[in-house]
Order: structure tokens, then C-alpha cells, then sequence
């Protein structure tokens, strides 16, 4: 206390030699003090810089942690959705499958189960069309279940087999992954699931046709002529699919005629007459502007392999023309022959179904029918096989009149 008050004496009243030397030592001190304090807050300052890059690091590598968490999460989620949606095009023969090693699966592959459900849709219509199917009598729908199986996972199986074994070259530019061009499965393997398969369809037919009492086994001509198409469409010396017009329109007679004709003459009390065959073999060239669309697909192995598919012979924007204009016109004709027999309800029903489908063809199919292919189909062929049960439908009620 004394040396502070000292001090401030010494500072308020100096003499004249002391005073100079207190200032010196004074301004000296406060000097060496505020260098003191700037080295002081200078560490500081470091020490807070390098605490808060070592927290930015921190939380850096939390951050990264947790990106690849979740990448990983994700990277986990789309593998599995990736693996589980290639399981099922893979088993139902479509594009986009991944190669297997099971057999069963390979097999099941070959005989493309997606391609099975119009013709199992055609052997219903045919049914309807019959007039004498009932749809309450268990016998009835057992038959009608069995028709489908003849039709679907049979004959279709067989049909896809053979055609595969057919297309192995093309099937090497285009499809590489299917079973056969993949090596997947022997010569010897598919030529037993060939015979097994068409063995299997023909005998089913025959007892089809025993069960119903027929004096002529119908369900069972239709089911050889069936296979003798498959047989001309997929194999030399004919090989039909190497002509666009031939083999489409083959290809739309094999979805639309061949399992209606099954169907109906299954449950008919009387032969296929006239008018029906005419009606289906009409309404079959609006299948033929369906599989035209399904020739967008192959368009550069058909080119190397020769085919002459419509998108080949005429190009992508004269066939997408063709397709649609097929597709359209011949279910008109339809909807214009049942208003022709009093049918009106039902023409107006099959035209209003024949709307969507135009609607879809100027906003998917058209602008680029390469790359929308299957989305056109997916979204526009429900409306379509619709139209084939509603003119079934017509066909069974004008039979009763």
C-alpha cells in the first residue's frame, strides 16, 4: 500500500532528474506488459484456431461417416430391389433378367410365363362366345382352367421354346443373356422341354375333347394347328417370322384366333360356323399391329440377321404408322360389325375401349416407339383385350337369341 502510494506521489509531484527517469521506467513497463498480452491473446487465438479445425474435422469425418452409412443403406436397398425385380423378369422370361443356374428357374425362362396371359385371356373369350359356358358350374370352370393350361403354360411354353431354339443367333445380338445363346442350358435339355411340352398340350386337348362327349376331337385340331404354326413361324424351310407381314400376322392369329377357337369350341354344342372364324380372323390383324411394336426392339438384329420386319423394310417411322393404324382400324370394324347384328351396346362399349388407345399412341408409342415400346403396351393392351371380351360377350349373346 505504501509502495503504491509512493508511487502515485512520485508520479503527481516529481522532481526534475527523477521525473524523467520514473516516465522511462514506466513507459518501459507498460511496453514489456502490452507485449505480454499480445503474445498472450496471439496463443489464444491459436488455440481456439486449432481446437475449432480439430472440431471442423470432427465433425467432417461424422459427417462422412454417416454420408457412407447411408450410402450404404441405399447402395443395400437398391441392390436388393435391383436383385429381387431381376428375379422376377427372370422368371417371367422378359428383358432385363439376370442369368441363373437353376434349371427349374431356366426352363421357366424359356417358356416366358408374361406371354402366357393373352392366351389364357383368349381361351375366356372364347368360352364366352360360346353361349353354353356357365360360369357358377364347378365342372364347367374346372374345364375352362384346364383349357387354360392347354393354351397358356402348354402350348405358349412350347411355342417360346422352340422359338428361342429358332432365334439363338438373333437372340446372341439382341438378347445374349437368354438361356440358350447364354450356354445356360444343353441342346439336349431344350429339345426334351420341346417334346415334353407339345406331348403334354396334345394329350391335354384329346382329353378335353373326351370329357365334353365331342364325335370330333375339335379342341384337340385346334391345339395341332396351333403347334404346326409355331412350328412354321419359328423353323426353316418357312420360318414365317422372316416375312413381317406373314409372321406378325401369324403371331396376332396365335394370341387372338387359336385360344378363342379353344375356348369356344370346348363349350359349343355345334363346330366353329363361319362368321366366328371370319370375326377372329379379322380382329387377329389388330394383333398383327401388336407385334409389329414388339419388332421396334430388334430392329439392328434383324437387320444382320436378314429379317425382314416392317421397322427393317420400311423404316421406324413408316412401321410405327402401320402398327397403330393396324391396330385401330380392325378393331373399328369390329365395333361396326356387332352394331350390324343389333349388338349396339356392346359396338359402343369396344369403341369407347378403342378411345385410351388412341390417346396413348399420340402421347407414349408414337414420339419414339423404339424406347417406349413395352411402356406403350403396358399401359395400352389392357384396353384391347378388353375389346376381345366384349365382342366375345356380344358373340355369346346374339347366340342365344
Amino acid at each position: 500500500m505504501i509502495a503504491f502510494v509512493q508511487a502515485g506521489v512520485w508520479l503527481r509531484a516529481p522532481t526534475r532528474h527523477s521525473g524523467s527517469r520514473a516516465r522511462f521506467c514506466s513507459v518501459t513497463r507498460l511496453g514489456t506488459g502490452l507485449k505480454r498480452t499480445r503474445r498472450f491473446l496471439l496463443a489464444k487465438r491459436t488455440l481456439l484456431q486449432l481446437n475449432g479445425k480439430a472440431e471442423d474435422r470432427g465433425s467432417a469425418s461424422e459427417a462422412k461417416s454417416s454420408d457412407k452409412e447411408e450410402a450404404g443403406v441405399k447402395e443395400d436397398a437398391t441392390s436388393s430391389e435391383s436383385a429381387s425385380e431381376q428375379s422376377i423378369r427372370q422368371l417371367l422370361g422378359m428383358r432385363g433378367a439376370r442369368r441363373e443356374t437353376n434349371k427349374w428357374k431356366i426352363r421357366l425362362q424359356l417358356m416366358k410365363p408374361v406371354t402366357w396371359i393373352p392366351l389364357v385371356w383368349g381361351v375366356v373369350c372364347g368360352a364366352a362366345a360360346s353361349g353354353h359356358y356357365h360360369w357358377n358350374e364347378p365342372s364347367d370352370i374346372l374345364k375352362l382352367l384346364l383349357c387354360m393350361v392347354l393354351s397358356g403354360p402348354l402350348l405358349t411354353g412350347f411355342t417360346q421354346t422352340i422359338n428361342d431354339w429358332f432365334d439363338r443367333d438373333i437372340d446372341a445380338v439382341n438378347e445374349p443373356y437368354r438361356p440358350i445363346p447364354s450356354g445356360a442350358i444343353s441342346e439336349s435339355e431344350v429339345v426334351a422341354q420341346v417334346w415334353t411340352l407339345l406331348a403334354s398340350g396334345l394329350g391335354l386337348a384329346y382329353a378335353l375333347d373326351v370329357w365334353q362327349g365331342h364325335a370330333f376331337p375339335r379342341v384337340f385340331a385346334v391345339a395341332a394347328l396351333g403347334a404346326f404354326l409355331a412350328y412354321i413361324y419359328s423353323a426353316p424351310p418357312l420360318k414365317l417370322k422372316k416375312n413381317g407381314w406373314f409372321g406378325n400376322y401369324a403371331l396376332g392369329a396365335s394370341y387372338i384366333c387359336l385360344p378363342w377357337w379353344a375356348g369356344q369350341s370346348l363349350f359349343s354344342d355345334t363346330p366353329l360356323d363361319w362368321r366366328t372364324i371370319a370375326l377372329t380372323l379379322v380382329y387377329s390383324f389388330a394383333g398383327l399391329g401388336i407385334a409389329v411394336i414388339n419388332d421396334f426392339k430388334s430392329i439392328e438384329g434383324d437387320k444382320k440377321l436378314g429379317l425382314d420386319s416392317l421397322p427393317v423394310v420400311y423404316g421406324v417411322e413408316h412401321a410405327k404408322w402401320l402398327s397403330v393404324g393396324m391396330i385401330d382400324l380392325f378393331q373399328m370394324l369390329v365395333a361396326v360389325y356387332l352394331a350390324s347384328i343389333g349388338e349396339t351396346a356392346y359396338a359402343m362399349t369396344l369403341g369407347a375401349l378403342i378411345l385410351p388407345q388412341v390417346y396413348l399412341q399420340w402421347k407414349v408409342f408414337l414420339p419414339d416407339p423404339v424406347q417406349n415400346d413395352v411402356k406403350y403396351q403396358g399401359a395400352a393392351q389392357p384396353f384391347l383385350v378388353l375389346g376381345i371380351l366384349v365382342t366375345a360377350l356380344a358373340l355369346g349373346h346374339h347366340a342365344q337369341l
